[in-house]
């Protein structure tokens, strides 16, 4: 599934409800300067390097700079009102994650 298209709503849903309770506040949502250091430490040669050896190819760190910019996008927003938009974002982000291929596919299901 592609980043552009819509999630499943009543996946979206599902994992809205779920991050309410592991972020019950607006201090539990990352901050800025946290995802800001986590795109640095994915630009690193150590990060690179592993990336590398694991899936043969370079880290793509383009997801950690657009969460860096969403976040700094929203900084001027009530707390609470910035807490709504960022689980829905990344409620969003977890569903397309989940409707799309994984690597759990190729493996059989053994009972």
């Amino acid at each position: 599934m592609a980043s552009g298209e819509q999630p499943n709503p009543e996946l979206v849903r599902q994992e809205e409800e779920y991050l309410r309770k592991v972020h019950p506040t607006p201090e539990d949502i990352p901050g800025c300067m946290k995802l800001f250091d986590d795109f640095l430490l994915c630009n690193v040669i150590s990060s690179q390097a592993r990336s590398l050896y694991r899936y043969g190819e370079m880290a793509t760190c383009a997801p950690k700079l657009e969460d860096f910019k969403f976040c700094m996008s929203i900084k001027g927003m009530h707390p609470e009102e910035k807490r709504d938009v960022w689980l829905r974002r990344r409620a969003e982000w977890w569903a397309r994650r989940r409707s799309g291929k994984s690597s759990e596919d190729v493996w059989d299901v053994r009972t």
